[in-house]
């Protein structure tokens, strides 16, 4: 009888299940084998395909997107902000957690204002950020300044020089500073869940470590580093992990502050990134977004196996 209950609470936990894996089939899983399809059929074109064309299977789509001159570029630009927004975010958010963790009176109310920008949404802080590092000038163009903007309006007080301005992200501006301006943004919006995933793992060390630490006279940096960071690694490692994975995702940030031409005036797609990339490919070339998808793909998956890799000889759990 027992066996019996047992199989019928086993069946019946299925069926509650069945809805969300018939969805996540549908939406999910169906959507990833028919990329892996599209990325090796040469020539594909969803319309033909209706009519009952065939398509011929090989490696032509893959070619074509690594020999795009566009596609290196885009590579290079979601390289640069990877691989600098997220062990800047890290670092600043683990520092900030620390902070908060040590603060008695307004905590709650400091980790309500630093996490708000994480459920807030990205294009709408992006274009205000666009606003802040933005210049106003006449009707041809920037030659003449009418407001130099909120950014440049702090540097004009640091520098004592009211005529000081950069060219942040108008027609003009350089590829250097459109990517501190992006890596500005990225950090900053990065930082909310981090500070929150870091800040649970602080609370929840034992307290007689660092009171160990106290009666030996150990000085806080050594604290810090001996005790904090050692007992936070599984959590760090989770931070730098997901955070290059979004990295390497990174699109709505850039649509944010430079809108859909992923760059400033007259130089469109210069901030294009690989998400960015696959969009465009979307129309017309679905061939070439598949692959360049699962390049991307494979691109994470490296990264991760290294993160991992590196976590298990790192990390103290």
């Amino acid at each position: 009888m027992k066996k019996i209950i047992k199989s019928f609470d086993h069946w019946k936990a299925w069926l509650y299940l069945l809805p969300a894996i018939v969805l996540l089939l549908i939406f999910t899983g169906w959507p990833i084998i028919n990329t892996i399809r599209i990325a090796f059929l040469e020539g594909y074109d969803p319309m033909k395909e209706v009519g009952g064309e065939t398509f011929r299977i090989g490696f032509q789509n893959f070619e074509k997107v690594v020999t795009y001159k566009r596609f290196l570029e885009c590579l290079k630009t979601t390289m640069i902000l990877c691989f600098t927004t997220v062990p800047l975010s890290t670092m600043l958010a683990l520092l900030i957690a620390v902070c908060l963790n040590s603060i008695g009176p307004l905590k709650r109310f400091l980790q309500t204002i630093f996490f708000m920008p994480y459920v807030t949404n990205s294009i709408a802080i992006g274009m205000v950020f666009a606003a802040m590092f933005n210049i106003v000038g006449n009707a041809s163009g920037i030659t003449t300044i009418q407001n130099a903007g909120i950014v440049n309006n702090v540097l004009q007080f640091l520098t004592g020089n009211k005529d000081f301005y950069i060219n942040w992200i108008n027609a003009g501006s350089t590829y250097t500073h459109n990517i501190i301006v992006m890596i500005i943004y990225i950090v900053w919006h990065a930082l909310p869940f981090k500070i929150l995933i870091l800040l649970g793992g602080l609370q929840s060390v034992n307290k007689q470590y660092y009171e160990a630490a106290k009666v030996d006279g150990t000085s806080r940096f050594r604290t810090f580093w001996r005790i904090t960071v050692p007992l936070l690694s599984p959590m760090i490692a989770y931070v730098v992990i997901t955070g290059f994975i979004g990295g390497f995702k990174e699109y709505s940030s850039i649509v944010g502050i430079f809108g859909d031409t992923m760059g400033p005036a007259g130089n469109a797609k210069a901030l294009n990134t690989m998400v960015g990339y696959i969009y465009d490919a979307l129309a017309g070339q679905a061939g070439r977004a598949s692959a360049a998808a699962l390049i991307l793909f494979g691109i994470i998956l490296v990264v991760t196996l290294i993160n991992l890799w590196v976590s298990k000889k790192k990390v103290h759990y």
